[in-house]
Order: C-alpha cells, then sequence, then structure tokens
C-alpha cells in the first residue's frame, strides 16, 4: 500500500470519530434539554394542583353552618388564609416560573438550577398550608358525622356498662352511690352534646366526646374491678392478715425468731394501704388498686412460704445439732490418739513434721467447728436468729466436718498403714522362707547328676534380698517405702527361684524319659544313637533342656509324633 492510501486510511477514521463525538454531544444537550423542560412542566403541574377546588366546597359547607361568633370568627379567618394563598402564594409562584423560563431560554444553568431548586421548596411550602388549611376545615365540616358515630360508639359502650351494674348492683356495697352520681353526669352529658350539635358548636362538641370517653372508660374499670378490689380489701385481706398474726403468734411461743420478717410493721402499712384503696375507691379512682392489692397478696403468699420455711427449717437444725458435736467430739478423739502416737510414729517410721502436719490442721478445725458450734447453740437459746439462720449455719458445719472426715480418714490411712505394712512383712519373711524351702524340695525331689549354675545364681539373689528385708525390718526408724520394695523383691525373686526349680525337675526327667525311649532305634539308625550319644552328654552336664530338644529333633525323623506322647507320659505322673 502507498503513503497515500495510508493517508486517506487515517483521515477516514478521524472524520467518523468527529462525527461520532458531534452525534454524542447532541444526544447529551437533546436530553439535558428535555430535563429541564419536563422539570418546568412539573413545577407547573404542582403550582396549578396547589389551590383545590375541595376548599371552596368545604368553605361553602362552612358558611351553612355558621350560627355563632365563634365559627364566623374561624369561617372569616379560613377566607383570608385561602385568600393569601390564592391571590399572594400562587401569583409568586408563577412570576418565579417565568424567571425560570427565561433562565432555560438562556442557557444560564447554574442560576437555573438554583431557581428550580428554590421554587420547588416554594411549591411544596405553600401546598403544604393548603393542605393544612383544607384539613382543619374538613374538622368542622365531617364533624357532625365523626361526632354521631363517637356518641354512637359511646352509648353502646354505656348501655354494656349499665348492664353489668344493674345486674351486679348490690356487689358495689356503699360506692353505688358515688357510681349512679356519675351515670347522672354521664346522662347530662349526653344531653350537652345534642344542644351542642344543635348550635353547631363544634369545639365544644369535641370537648363533650373527649369527657364522656374518660368517663366511660373510667366507669367500666370501676364496674369491672370494684367487686374483686371490694372482695380483696374487705374479706380475703384481712382474712389472711388474721391467719397470718395467729400463726405468727404460735410459732413465736414455740420459739421462733421472725422477727426479720417485720411482720408488725408490714401489716400496719398493708391497714394504711388498705384505706387508701379503699378511699380513692369511694371517688371512683381505681388506678393501681388492682395492682397494689395483687403486690399485697403475692407479699402474705410469700409469709406463708417463710412460715413453711422455718418449719422446715427447725427440723434440719434439731436433727443436725446433736450429730455434729457428736462427731466433732468423735473426730477429736480419733485424732488425738493419732497425735499422741506422734513421736511414736517417728520412731519407728521414716517420717517428718510435714508428714505428721495433717493433725495438727484437723485439730485447728475441729475445735473452730465446736466454737462455732457453742455460737450457733447460743444463739438459738436466747432466739438471736431465725431457724433458718440457724439451720444454714449448722449445714455449714455440717460441710466443714465432712472434709475433716475425708482428711482424718487419710491421715488413718497413711499412719495405719504404716504398722500393717511392718506386720504383712515380717509375715512375709516366714512365706518367702516357706517358698525357699518349697524350691529346695523340688530341686531334690528329683537326683540331678548336675545343679546348673543358673539356679545357684537366682538362689543367691533370692537369699541377698530376704537378708536385706531383715534388715530393713530390724531398722528403727522403717522406712516403709523402702520396706515394701524390699518385700516385692525378695517375694519375686523366691518365687522365680521356685518356678526354676521346677522347670529344671520336668526338663531334666523329659530328657531322661527321651532318652530311654530313644534307645529302642538306636541298633537300626546311627544317626539317632549319636544324637542319643550327645543328649546324654549334654544331660550330665546340666543343661537338660537341650538334651530333651536334641532328643525329640533325633526321635521326631523316625516317630514324628514322639513330643506328644512324652507330653502325654508327663501328664500322667
Amino acid at each position: 500500500m502507498s503513503n497515500t492510501t495510508y493517508i486517506l486510511i487515517g483521515v477516514t477514521y478521524y472524520v467518523v470519530a468527529l462525527i461520532i463525538i458531534l452525534i454524542v454531544l447532541h444526544i447529551i444537550k437533546k436530553k439535558s434539554k428535555n430535563y429541564y423542560l419536563n422539570k418546568i412542566d412539573e413545577l407547573e403541574r404542582e403550582k396549578n394542583l396547589i389551590i383545590s377546588a375541595n376548599i371552596l366546597s368545604e368553605l361553602n359547607k362552612v358558611e351553612g353552618l355558621i350560627n355563632n361568633d365563634q365559627l364566623q370568627k374561624k369561617y372569616e379567618d379560613w377566607q383570608d388564609r385561602f385568600k393569601e394563598i390564592k391571590e399572594v402564594e400562587i401569583p409568586k409562584i408563577s412570576d418565579q416560573l417565568l424567571e425560570i423560563e427565561e433562565l432555560y431560554k438562556s442557557r444560564n444553568k447554574k442560576e437555573l438550577k438554583e431557581k428550580l431548586a428554590k421554587v420547588e421548596y416554594q411549591i411544596f411550602f405553600v401546598k403544604t398550608k393548603s393542605n393544612y388549611l383544607l384539613s382543619e376545615i374538613k374538622e368542622i365540616t365531617s364533624s357532625n358525622e365523626r361526632n354521631r358515630n363517637s356518641i354512637t360508639r359511646l352509648k353502646a359502650k354505656y348501655r354494656d356498662i349499665m348492664a353489668t351494674y344493674n345486674n351486679n348492683k348490690e356487689d358495689y356495697d356503699k360506692i353505688a352511690e358515688n357510681i349512679d352520681l356519675q351515670i347522672d353526669r354521664i346522662d347530662k352529658l349526653f344531653s350537652t352534646f345534642e344542644v351542642a350539635m344543635e348550635n353547631n358548636n363544634y369545639s365544644e362538641v369535641n370537648k363533650i366526646v373527649k369527657v364522656l370517653e374518660d368517663i366511660l372508660g373510667n366507669l367500666k374499670l370501676v364496674i369491672e374491678e370494684t367487686p374483686s378490689i371490694l372482695m380483696m380489701a374487705n374479706k380475703i385481706i384481712p382474712t389472711k392478715i388474721k391467719d397470718i398474726e395467729s400463726i405468727s403468734s404460735k410459732l413465736e411461743k414455740d420459739g421462733y425468731n421472725l422477727d426479720y420478717l417485720n411482720l408488725s410493721y408490714n401489716i400496719e402499712e398493708t391497714n394504711k394501704k388498705l384505706s387508701d384503696i379503699l378511699e380513692r375507691l369511694n371517688v371512683l379512682n381505681i388506678e393501681d388498686s388492682t395492682l397494689d392489692l395483687e403486690t399485697i397478696m403475692n407479699y402474705f403468699e410469700g409469709i406463708y412460704s417463710s412460715f413453711d420455711k422455718e418449719q422446715e427449717s427447725k427440723k434440719i437444725f434439731e436433727e443436725l445439732t446433736p450429730s455434729i458435736i457428736s462427731r466433732a467430739v468423735n473426730y477429736e478423739k480419733i485424732n488425738n490418739d493419732l497425735r499422741k502416737k506422734t513421736d511414736e510414729f517417728k520412731y519407728s517410721y521414716d517420717l517428718v513434721d510435714d508428714d505428721l502436719k495433717i493433725l495438727d490442721v484437723i485439730n485447728r478445725e475441729v475445735k473452730e467447728v465446736k466454737r462455732d458450734y457453742d455460737t450457733i447453740v447460743n444463739a438459738y437459746r436466747s432466739r438471736t436468729f431465725a431457724f433458718s439462720r440457724l439451720a444454714k449455719e449448722m449445714e455449714v458445719l455440717n460441710t466443714k466436718l465432712v472434709m475433716i472426715k475425708e482428711k482424718l480418714d487419710e491421715a488413718l490411712k497413711t499412719l495405719g498403714s504404716l504398722k500393717e505394712d511392718e506386720v504383712r512383712a515380717r509375715e512375709q519373711v516366714d512365706d518367702i522362707k516357706e517358698v525357699l524351702r518349697q524350691a529346695n524340695v523340688k530341686l531334690t525331689s528329683y537326683k540331678l547328676p548336675t545343679i546348673p549354675k543358673k539356679y545357684n545364681v537366682e538362689l543367691s539373689e533370692a537369699n541377698d534380698a530376704l537378708e536385706e528385708m531383715i534388715r530393713e525390718l530390724n531398722k528403727k526408724p522403717i522406712s516403709i517405702k523402702t520396706l515394701n520394695i524390699r518385700v516385692d523383691t525378695a517375694r519375686d525373686l523366691a518365687l522365680k527361684l521356685f518356678n526354676t526349680s521346677k522347670e529344671l525337675v520336668k526338663s531334666a526327667y523329659m530328657a531322661e524319659m527321651a532318652v530311654v525311649y530313644g534307645n529302642r532305634f538306636r541298633v537300626i539308625d546311627e544317626e539317632i544313637d549319636k544324637a542319643l550319644i550327645n543328649s546324654e552328654n549334654l544331660f550330665n552336664r546340666g543343661e537338660y533342656k537341650k538334651s530333651l530338644e536334641n532328643s525329640i529333633n533325633a526321635i521326631n525323623n523316625i516317630e514324628p509324633e514322639f513330643y506328644n506322647t512324652l507330653k502325654t507320659i508327663m501328664e500322667g505322673k
């Protein structure tokens, strides 16, 4: 390709790119133009919607309802406000929209954006004023229907209340008179409502409806809750108070300390609260009365629980009291007996002061328990504390005694086992000697040509271990730990020697039997003859196991089941 061709291609690309850029810029400009036009149209529509036909319609309705100065003043105020919006606010917005159109035409985008924002806010502000004005006017124009609906609902509620009251009038006792007065007041309010409605005195009507709602709401609660309030305040709670005073008096005579319950003060306060509830009920005020009565009931139910707890605590206290002092004295006696033997333990056994320190700890803790016990018993005798506290203190002492017993058992186990280990060791001296004697008897029960060196070594080790054990027993003080090691070593070596003697005798006997059995094959097999000669040599040197293995291997070539036959012969012995 020539240079001209390259230049033409480059120019083409440049022209195409330029066209694309121009098209994009045109689209952006068109969209921006459409955005501002649409925004201006939208604001124009919003402005036109501010003045609602409903306002004029509602004002006309009010004009037909005017029959007093108060409503006349309101009507005139609403007209002035409507006029302000229509003749002042709306024209201002219209002028501002014209300015926006001029700015759009002059393409002054910066001022255009600012002006749009201001006008948008102004429209919102005026629209809000217009809506609020309409709502105020409707408050009057819709008052008739709304208040009629409200009064119809309240009359239905009133009939239900009256039905409940008249059917159970005897349940209201002395306050029935005050309820009747309240009923008369309600009847008068219903009549006043009708008069106000006829006079179009809507502000007064609203007040009457609100007062009726409040009075009927309170009367409904009074009618519903008064019977239970009177029942609890006049019968149930006073009966409980008498019952609790009776139980309290009996318990105190039986030695119970109930001071912590503050019954006298709380009963006095309860009576004051009951009087206050009844006084407020007389003026039909039952605010929080039911809640207060339920709280009082729960309190007295708690008192019954406290009485039960005190009686149960007394049983626990009376059960633990003799047990604790008896165990404390017993533990102290056992511990003192052990402490008296500390010098003996130190002399007889290899112990240090730290090994016996637990006895001092137990002694101190037992004394603390006895001291605390005396304090609790004195408090019981002087009736200083309630049984619930006394029982709790005794349970603490009981727990301490359990822990002391664990320590004492450990001390008894440790110190008591010292003597037991020594006695057991002395008894095992004779047992070990008997094992050694049995080993010798077993060995001599078969006339062996030679006693193997292994047996003599084990015999020497067993005798040395026995002597070490006897020496340890003769020491003062004895180290029980070392003694137990010596006992275990001597016993193990004696048993090992006994097992060795058994094995030697058994091997020697079987080796001899194998040679005797194999003699029948010597004349027919030269190899067996040589093998048996070797077995005899091994037997005479004291290598009985090797002699047996050699004979069995030789005879197996002729009689494969020979070893089983030999075992059968041994089992029959």
